[in-house]
């Protein structure tokens, strides 16, 4: 990654969630971010979900979501627990398009699904119009393997963990997306 998409503060989050949310297709676009910020899903990925990948059998929104192997880079599937926010959201517009049990989570005006270079171009506008340089639709899968890296020792996980959740095949990549922090480098360094 030659140039690293930005990882965005807590505060960068809010306002994006807040221009989205007067938006035109909230719901959806709602779904499109958090899918991005707290699933790190790729373009690819958020493009080509379908409402199996996120239901239970009875219908209702799962408490995990599964990448299948079709939508996923190099076709590895992979199931990721479903943070409470993006849960919540998928619920909301799960109902608003009827509950249906297949078909396009994130859905273009003409009912089909977005293709991912519409996912792409749409992260380029909402950046620009928050005048957020430095972003890109990866920003908010590198601020997921960020902030996962940061919250391991909270977890009790491993970065195993996080290069699952990733869906990367070699922890080197995972690695290449974590962003360092200064001031917690500081803080190391004045306890070692």
């Amino acid at each position: 990654m030659s140039n690293p998409a930005r990882v965005l503060e807590h505060a960068d989050l809010r306002q994006l969630i807040r221009l989205v949310r007067a938006q035109r297709h909230a719901p959806r676009n709602l779904v499109i971010v958090l899918l991005s910020f707290k699933a790190g899903l790729r373009a690819c990925e958020i493009a080509g979900l379908d409402w199996r990948m996120v239901l239970t059998p009875r219908g209702q929104v799962a408490h995990q979501l599964l990448v299948s192997g079709h939508i996923a880079k190099n076709g590895h599937s992979r199931v990721l627990p479903m943070n409470c926010e993006l849960r919540a959201s998928l619920t909301a517009l799960h109902r608003l398009h009827g509950r249906p049990r297949t078909g396009p989570v994130v859905r273009s005006e003409r009912g089909d699904h977005l293709r991912p270079r519409s996912i792409v171009n749409w992260f380029a506008g909402v950046y620009a119009e928050l005048g957020l340089d430095g972003c890109s639709s990866h920003s908010g899968r590198r601020t997921f393997i960020t902030r996962s890296a940061r919250l391991l020792t909270r977890s009790g996980g491993s970065l195993r963990d996080v290069q699952e959740l990733a869906g990367h095949r070699q922890l080197t990549t995972t690695e290449r997306y974590i962003q360092g922090d200064r001031a917690a480098q500081r803080r190391l360094i004045h306890l070692v």
